[in-house]
């Protein structure tokens, strides 16, 4: 028993190191370059192959990268009382056996994105891999540390956590460019910054005290909500034009009607969201700074559930585009 709660601590720690919450958003790429990728109709051992590589490398990067950052941002996280479950998990786990642990992931992943070339003879598979894997540690590992970069750490974001994971699983499949792909893919893709804004601005305070210049630190607090919920709603737009079109040109054009799960999940966060950018107003610009600043990381603590509702509504529709050419 002793021996199995040990055991048990040690995954548990690892899982908080790697960002365990992840792993259904990182469904929604998988999900989403399936969808988009396949033809009809489908060989399906082929495909169930290939999707299955796809997400333990998709999976397995998305680790590396959360447990870079964690180690990279240790001394960091040791001052901020609202990232100590972090710091005690790695303490749990030990850092010497993650950074050990690292290279087995790393090694795993490259031999896996090898797998895949060999099979599909498509050199340019492990190109995105190496590209993204590269950008997912330097994110947060010195001497680039992208995340104290503003606009870098934009554009590192975006093409980390939806634009390369979901073009790797689309171009595993297929080699023909989708128009209709392209425009989801943008949608995605803002979506995906939009729904990180209040992640930043979680750690707004803290990082600016520390001199991180992330797009929000870089913006000001009322300026990024306000980007934020720009994002979240062109982007929103764009990948419901997308899913409509793929629909209603498909051979079960009816399924358009499950698309207002995309609309309902947006209008479900973007009412805190508003609430996130009031609050940021208000913070500006009143003498009670600090309770209003209690309030805005209580309130942007939730963005797990919000980056969930919003991620999970995508993969909702990109099923339903999928089984629309499964069912012929």
């Amino acid at each position: 028993m002793k021996a199995e709660r040990a055991m048990s601590k040690t995954v548990r720690s690892l899982a908080t190191v790697s960002r365990a919450e992840f792993l259904l958003p990182n469904l929604g790429s998988l999900v989403m370059g399936l969808a988009w990728g396949a033809a009809s109709p489908l060989n399906v051992v082929d495909t169930v192959v290939l999707v299955t590589l796809s997400f333990a490398v998709i999976n397995l990067s998305s680790a590396i990268g959360a447990q870079v950052n964690t180690l990279s941002d240790y001394e960091l996280d040791l001052k901020d009382d609202r990232k100590k479950q972090l710091v005690e998990a790695l303490n749990e786990f030990g850092q010497k056996k993650l950074k050990c642990l690292l290279i087995i992931e790393f090694l795993s992943a490259l031999t896996l994105v090898l797998l895949l070339v060999t099979i599909e003879g498509k050199p340019a598979l492990l190109l995105l891999w190496v590209v993204g894997i590269s950008l997912g540690c330097a994110y947060s590992a010195l001497p680039l540390r992208l995340k104290s970069r503003s606009w870098l750490a934009l554009g590192s974001l975006v093409l980390v956590l939806s634009i390369l994971p979901t073009f790797f699983v689309y171009y595993t499949i297929t080699t023909e460019l989708n128009p209709l792909f392209l425009i989801s893919l943008a949608g995605l893709t803002l979506t995906v910054y939009g729904l990180i804004v209040p992640t930043e601005t979680r750690d707004y305070f803290g990082d600016k005290v520390m001199g991180i210049e992330t797009m929000t630190v870089h913006l000001g607090l009322a300026k990024a909500s306000l980007f934020g919920i720009a994002l979240l709603v062109v982007g929103s737009m764009l990948m419901g034009t997308g899913l409509f079109f793929g629909l209603f040109y498909g051979h079960y054009p009816v399924l358009i009607v499950f698309l207002p799960a995309i609309a309902a999940a947006v209008f479900v966060v973007l009412r805190p969201y508003k609430r996130l950018y009031s609050l940021s107003k208000e913070c500006e610009s009143s003498n009670a700074a600090n309770q209003v600043a209690k309030e805005i990381v209580d309130l942007s603590a939730n963005n797990p559930k919000w980056i969930m509702l919003v991620t999970q509504s995508y993969s909702l529709t990109s099923i339903v585009l999928l089984l629309s050419k499964l069912l012929i």
